[in-house]
């Protein structure tokens, strides 16, 4: 009997051109089969061995796997199949090279790797076999070499273990249990044995790779710590989890401990769109002040618990294939906590941790100096043919108040007193006086936000020290009419490039009396549940579809000049001294994201056609238990808590969902 080195059979799988000669399933270890001639360490190859119809393209090739309702069609099926086929020989011929590439490696690893190779050429025929019953030839569609460039490079065997043994394989986990079930489902038992093969022996190989890589990590180090280390970009944990339900049992049956499989479970990363960046950023209007006025800006206790606590709120309109920044990561539990509710995680980094990625663009809250500061490094990560690129300064009047005046004065419908911007003291003083004449007055520092920085005056108050300290620390202050509201609402744009102004909808806001945001509610319909005064004044009397819908977009086009990004213009119907309703159409413009897009955004993503509302509570101001029963009971509950209030400072952010 001739008797085979374990290098001779693992050239032939890698370095054959013909498909019959790589899939010659050599004896097993002890049957014919020695590993006494290791040779030296292999070159490796640009690509594996294959027949001309058969090479692998470095291009991006896809294939689409059928949909339930298209399992039972032998074309699709068959499409499926050929792209698996490809990925089992890849891995059949990435085991070879592992077993050339490092002669040195001990022998019973290399005795494991052999082994898996033969059950890989085993995998790729029986789909052959199912493929060619399907009506599909190898090599009918482009096969791409995805693995090949993720693995081949590697530079170690605990390399390869932790890329293909401990990723894509554990990957498979999910992937052949699923699909072997859905193909039972529809009939087809042929197919389902084929999957229900290969996962068993799956997680043979990712135990096996388990095994190793225990060996090999830092110990005393966590399986999962050192597994996160081991790769790098665009290597990443996420990969370790397939396009399908995950498959804990398979896990735990390969070995994996239960801190691996929750960590994982969580974990997220862009599946192939390249990822745009995230960051909240909600003092825009603090930092452009004391830019403004070239200071030191040093947030207060309730300036830091917004960005602590509600940095969450990235998620709403981040996609899934996208990457928030944040100071503080949120744990592990309460990520599992959303994931619950039904709710999609991008992948999520520490702010200053992220170098070197390929980035889909640069999308802060705003873009105030300190995003342009936290995000500089990046910019040269993002392709230079992309819409969101890294800004710098931008017009400070942006985050003032001025924008609402400036764009005010550009509606040919807005008809109502909408008060004053001024820049010095004196113009102020004789703004308010004015004003005071017919009632209270409302006094807002230029750089104000979400009502904080506000000032209702009354007749014979002493106004000018507040007014004095405004103007030297915010170079302007708005003086408006004090109004008895009715109604606060927000239309929300997103701008484009080339001054394109999309419309995305209105939400309808609570403020308290001094103007501070307190929730945003959103409806299928805006104004469902509005009274028929208010309805009938809207509609016909404000003609708010013609302004929000044409004039507004277009006002916008103009005075945002090279601006990219989200917009809101915040408004209020006011019940008028004659008891009649009268509109302010711009109360303030947000050159930034706002709360209504927020909530606007996880409406979408939950239940579009039902609504919401999002509401920021003060922790220190719930009921006893309040927030801990909601937060408890997130599978059975509509209703879900944003942030974790179990880390909140001051903020809690719930979103309550319409039945």
């Amino acid at each position: 009997m001739q008797v085979l080195q374990m290098r001779e059979v693992a050239e032939r799988v890698l370095l054959a051109n013909s498909l019959e000669e790589k899939l010659l399933l050599a004896p097993r270890l002890g049957a014919g089969v020695v590993d006494d001639d290791r040779g030296r360490s292999f070159s490796l190859p640009d690509a594996p061995g294959r027949p001309e119809e058969l090479k692998i393209t470095n291009k991006v090739v896809r294939s689409n796997f059928p949909g339930v309702n298209k399992l039972g069609d032998d074309r699709e099926r068959g499409k499926m199949l050929h792209f698996l086929a490809n990925h089992e020989m890849l891995a059949a011929e990435l085991m070879a090279l592992v077993l050339l590439k490092f002669p040195d490696a001990p022998a019973e690893y290399r005795r494991g790797v052999y082994e898996s190779m033969r059950e890989e050429q085993m995998h790729t025929l029986m789909y052959l076999r199912r493929m060619k019953e399907c009506g599909i030839s190898f090599g009918d569609l482009p096969l791409n070499d995805y693995f090949w460039k993720l693995v081949a490079p590697m530079d170690t065997p605990m390399d390869f273990v932790t890329r293909l043994n401990l990723t894509f394989e554990q990957a498979n986990l999910d992937f052949s249990k699923h699909y072997a079930t859905l193909f039972r489902q529809v009939g087809d038992h042929a197919t389902a044995k084929v999957l229900e093969k290969i996962y068993l022996d799956e997680i043979n190989h990712v135990g096996h790779g388990l095994k190793w890589f225990r060996k090999w990590k830092k110990q005393g180090e966590t399986d999962w710590n050192a597994y996160r280390k081991s790769l790098s970009f665009p290597m990443a944990p996420a990969k370790a989890k397939g396009m399908a339900p995950f498959n804990t049992e398979g896990r735990q049956l390969a070995g994996l401990d239960q801190d691996f499989i929750e960590q994982l479970a969580i974990c997220e990363q862009s599946r192939g769109r390249t990822p745009v960046v995230h960051w909240y950023n909600p003092n825009a209007e603090s930092h452009a002040a004391a830019a403004f006025t070239h200071r030191s800006y040093q947030p207060n206790k309730i300036e830091v618990a917004l960005e602590h606590d509600l940095e969450m709120l990235s998620l709403a309109w981040c996609r899934r294939d996208d990457l928030s920044l944040m100071r503080t990561l949120p744990s592990n539990a309460h990520r599992a906590y959303l994931k619950k509710a039904g709710f999609h995680l991008p992948e999520v980094i520490k702010v200053g941790s992220l170098a070197g990625r390929k980035l889909g663009g640069l999308r802060p809250w705003a873009w105030s100096p300190d995003a342009s500061d936290t995000l500089k490094p990046l910019a040269g990560d993002v392709s230079p043919a992309l819409p969101w690129q890294w800004r710098g300064e931008v017009p400070q009047w942006w985050f003032s108040k001025e924008a609402g005046f400036r764009l005010n004065e550009m509606l040919t419908s807005s008809g109502e007193e909408v008060g004053f911007f001024c820049k010095d003291l004196d113009a102020a003083a004789e703004a308010v006086e004015c004003l005071l004449k017919r009632g209270p007055v409302l006094l807002k520092a230029a750089y104000a936000c979400a009502g904080r920085g506000h000032r209702k005056v009354m007749a014979g108050e002493d106004f000018m020290p507040w007014l004095n300290k405004v103007i030297k620390r915010h170079g302007g202050v708005a003086v408006e009419p004090w109004l008895e509201r009715e109604l606060d609402f927000s239309a929300l744009y997103e701008m484009r490039e080339g001054g394109e102004v999309d419309f995305i909808g209105m939400t309808e806001m609570k403020n308290d009396a001094q103007g501070r945001y307190q929730s945003t509610k959103v409806k299928p319909k805006w104004a469902t549940g509005f009274n028929d005064e208010l309805s009938s004044f809207l509609f016909r009397d404000a003609k708010i579809n013609d302004v929000y819908g044409e004039e507004i977009p277009l006002a916008l086009s103009t005075l945002l000049k090279g601006y990219i990004g989200p917009v809101g213009v915040d408004a209020m119907v006011a019940r008028q001294a004659d008891g009649s309703l009268g509109i302010r159409y711009v109360i303030e413009l947000n050159v930034r994201m706002t709360m209504g897009r927020v909530a606007l955004e996880i409406a979408k993503k939950r239940m579009p056609n039902k609504g919401g509302q999002l509401r920021i509570l003060q922790k220190n101001k719930l009921a006893e238990g309040e927030l801990q029963a909601l937060y408890k009971q997130v599978i059975h509950n509509p209703s879900f808590v944003l942030n974790d209030p179990e880390r909140a400072l001051e903020f809690v952010a719930v979103w309550d969902q319409e039945d």
